[in-house]
């Protein structure tokens, strides 16, 4: 049985990345979480990317979604979280004590 080594550090194989990625893994990061491949020398890390390709992935469909700009999710996690639209998380408008705010035209 002829066995490719995608990481030789780890003795990880193709197979074995390729199992990862049906039970949900979709990018080197999730891969190196599930056996470590990648976390050592690195170079590995572009034959991850290889084997998983761009094929379709449950989870990055969704991550995908969340981050298109002007999607329903994007609007209702804005007003969950208290957040005016379009403005970056961490910044408060109006709270800086004695910075002057511009007026509205």
């Amino acid at each position: 049985m002829n066995r490719v080594y995608v990481c030789s550090c780890f003795g990880i194989t193709e197979k074995q990345v390729k199992e990862h990625a049906d039970a949900g893994a979709c990018t080197p990061r999730q891969i190196a979480s599930a056996c470590k491949a990648g976390t050592d020398c690195g170079g590995c890390v572009r034959a991850i990317q290889a084997v998983l390709g761009r094929g379709t992935c449950p989870r990055r469909e969704l991550l995908d979604r969340k981050r298109t700009p002007g999607t329903a999710a994007d609007a209702t996690a804005e007003a969950a979280s208290g957040i005016a639209p379009g403005i970056a998380p961490g910044i408060a408008v109006g709270v800086a004590p004695g910075i002057p705010l511009p007026d509205a035209a």
